[in-house]
């Protein structure tokens, strides 16, 4: 990661919102984003020279359930291992942090579940599928 620094913190609001639209990711509207980010249990940045380039967060109720979501890193900076140093240090952060017993879950898309895989993670199917709404 030479020439990238790794940053414990929540994203701004302006470079969230811009991160999920350049890697293709879902907008979140500039109300939702200034709700949510406070209460982020979590969070880190990878910055590149001036820039946040990458992130990713974990939430949750602080004590029995977390969620890792906003796993994001810019098209041009991808293939450089930003992607596997920002779920490790989610994945230990969650491990060192939160209570025993606590569950941490995530939704991968596409092939990100072998990445997810190489920290713990394993499907739930067929026991559990995940199954979601969007706020229109």
């Amino acid at each position: 990661m030479t020439g990238y620094d790794l940053i414990t913190g929540t994203p701004a609001v302006d470079d969230y919102r811009r991160l999920r639209l350049v890697c293709g990711l879902s907008e979140k509207t500039l109300a939702a984003a200034e709700a949510g980010l406070p209460n982020t249990w979590f969070a880190l940045t990878i910055r590149h020279e001036d820039s946040i380039v990458g992130m990713g967060r974990v939430i949750g109720d602080g004590g029995t359930a977390f969620q890792i979501v906003d796993i994001a890193v810019q098209p041009e900076h991808q293939g450089k291992g930003l992607g596997k140093a920002i779920v490790a240090a989610l994945v230990e952060h969650s491990r060192a942090n939160a209570p025993a017993s606590a569950y941490v879950s995530l939704i991968a898309d596409g092939d990100a579940q072998f990445l997810y895989a190489q920290y713990g993670f394993a499907p739930v199917a067929p026991a559990s599928i995940g199954m979601a709404f969007r706020v229109d």
